[in-house]
């Protein structure tokens, strides 16, 4: 080969090295914060590990969070980041605001608010009770517009911020006996675009992951179905059921600057689910 060809692909070499650098430099949570809400297990607590592995300190909390010792804390503890934990039952308004007023004396407000927490409640609709109705709608819609509204005006304030909310594939689709559950969801994709509307021009961006069907806790019981396990894995193109760790990347992605032109959307990653 001759000489000046070799030059030219050296040079461009050392130039695709450079802009790699400096695209991955957009992806550093290196001094950022990160609240993250139903971290104990699942897909929260992917994603807190995650925003860990890219430098965020993490503050995290669900209904059951372990104050010391939990696994999280050590994830994220490993990983030489630092870790606050707390308690709160999201379907208790005065715990919600209880907790809020406590993160914001205790650390003020963070620069990301993953907003993952969540229940379902299954039963067919027309023998759906009120209190299954309520519960759900208050941790999966209630709790998160406050949490939204509460730290996103302060991010207001400070000129920047990111919000990404967990939202699913009944999102888009119905379901089936998880009407609350259906209702809530869709509400998050609205609640999405309406905060992205008023707040994106402020420096807040606020976008949700919709995940497929996942392996947690919360689809256990259609993962023991075998007719209906069956019947998800032939509808998704990827061949498998999703798992936590898939969500590390999009997390990642949405709650850094390389993303800060994303805003009002909800990305799906779901094993091309959506796309049969």
């Amino acid at each position: 080969m001759p000489l000046f060809r070799q030059e030219k692909q050296d040079l461009k070499s050392g130039q695709n090295q450079i802009m790699k650098k400096m695209i991955l430099d957009k992806f550093n949570l290196e001094g950022k914060s990160a609240l993250v809400t139903g971290c104990k297990r699942g897909i929260g607590f992917a994603m807190a590990e995650a925003l860990a592995e890219a430098g965020a300190d993490i503050i995290g909390v669900s209904a059951t969070l372990e104050l010391e010792g939990s696994k999280i804390e050590a994830a994220v503890s490993g990983l030489g980041k630092k870790f606050k934990a707390y308690q709160c039952d999201f379907s208790d308004r005065k715990s919600l605001y209880d907790f809020i007023r406590t993160v914001k004396s205790d650390i003020g407000v963070p620069d990301i608010l993953v907003n993952n927490a969540g229940t379902v409640m299954r039963k067919p609709a027309a023998q759906h009770p009120d209190d299954y109705w309520d519960k759900v709608i208050e941790v999966n819609q209630n709790a998160q517009f406050i949490l939204s509204r509460e730290f996103g005006k302060e991010m207001i304030a400070r000129g920047s911020g990111k919000i990404i909310f967990t939202a699913s594939l009944l999102t888009f689709q119905g379901g089936i006996t998880v009407p609350g559950y259906a209702a809530s969801k869709g509400a998050i994709g609205q609640l999405t675009m309406a905060l992205s509307n008023e707040w994106a021009g402020k420096g807040v961006q606020i976008n949700a992951i919709a995940p497929g069907y996942i392996s947690t806790n919360m689809t256990e019981s259609l993962r023991q179905d075998p007719g209906r396990s069956k019947s998800i894995l032939e509808r998704i193109p990827a061949g498998r059921w999703g798992q936590p760790e898939d969500f590390k990347g999009p997390v990642v992605f949405l709650a850094s600057e390389a993303s800060d032109y994303m805003t009002g959307t909800v990305m799906v990653v779901d094993g091309g689910w959506m796309g049969r």
